[in-house]
C-alpha cells in the first residue's frame, strides 16, 4: 500500500475541517454582532413608539379639553342658510355632508353612536379610524383627519366656511 495515497487525503480533510471550523466561528461572531445591532435598533424603535403613544394621549386629552371649552353656544339649524351656501337641501345632522363620508360610512358611525354633527366634531381621528377599520378593509383607504373639523363647522352653522374648505379638499383629505 502506498502511504502518500492515504496520508494526503486524511491531511487534506483535517485541514479543511479546521478551516471550516474557523470560518464558522468568524461568521457566527459576525451574526451575533448583527443580531445584537438589530435588537438594539428594535429596542430604540419600541421606546420611540412608546414615547409617541404617550405624546398622542396627552395631545388627545388637551384636544378634548379644548374642544369642550371652545364649542360655542348651539346655533339652531337653519336649512335655508345651508341651502344658500351649499346649493343643496340639507337635513340636520346629516353626516354625509362631510366630504369623504357616504351612506355606508354614515351607517357605521351611527352604529358606533356618532349620530350628530356634534358627536362627530368631538370624536378623535383615531376613534373614527378605529370605526372604519372595524368596518372592514373596504374602508381602510378613507382618511378621517378632516371630518371632525367639517362636522364642527356644520354644527356651528358656518356653511360658507364649510363650503369653501370642502372645495379645497380631495375626498375629505387636505
Amino acid at each position: 500500500m502506498n502511504v502518500p495515497y492515504v496520508v494526503i487525503p486524511i491531511a487534506l480533510g483535517v485541514i479543511c475541517g479546521i478551516l471550516g471550523y474557523i470560518l464558522g466561528k468568524i461568521t457566527f461572531k459576525n451574526d451575533n454582532s448583527l443580531s445584537a445591532s438589530l435588537q438594539a435598533d428594535l429596542d430604540v424603535c419600541k421606546a420611540h413608539t412608546r414615547n409617541l403613544h404617550t405624546r398622542i394621549l396627552k395631545l388627545e386629552a388637551e384636544l378634548a379639553t379644548k374642544s369642550k371649552t371652545t364649542i360655542p353656544e348651539i346655533i339652531p339649524f337653519e336649512p335655508a342658510l345651508a341651502l344658500n351656501a351649499l346649493g343643496k337641501k340639507i337635513k340636520e345632522n346629516d353626516l354625509k355632508i362631510v366630504e369623504g363620508i357616504g351612506p355606508k360610512i354614515e351607517s357605521l358611525f351611527i352604529e358606533a353612536g356618532i349620530k350628530t354633527w356634534q358627536n362627530l366634531s368631538q370624536a378623535s381621528t383615531e376613534k373614527l379610524q378605529a370605526i372604519l377599520d372595524a368596518g372592514g378593509e373596504n374602508y381602510a383607504m378613507h382618511n378621517p383627519s378632516t371630518w371632525a373639523r367639517q362636522a364642527l363647522m356644520a354644527y356651528q352653522g358656518k356653511w360658507k366656511e364649510l363650503k369653501d374648505w370642502q372645495d379645497s379638499l380631495l375626498g375629505g383629505k387636505e
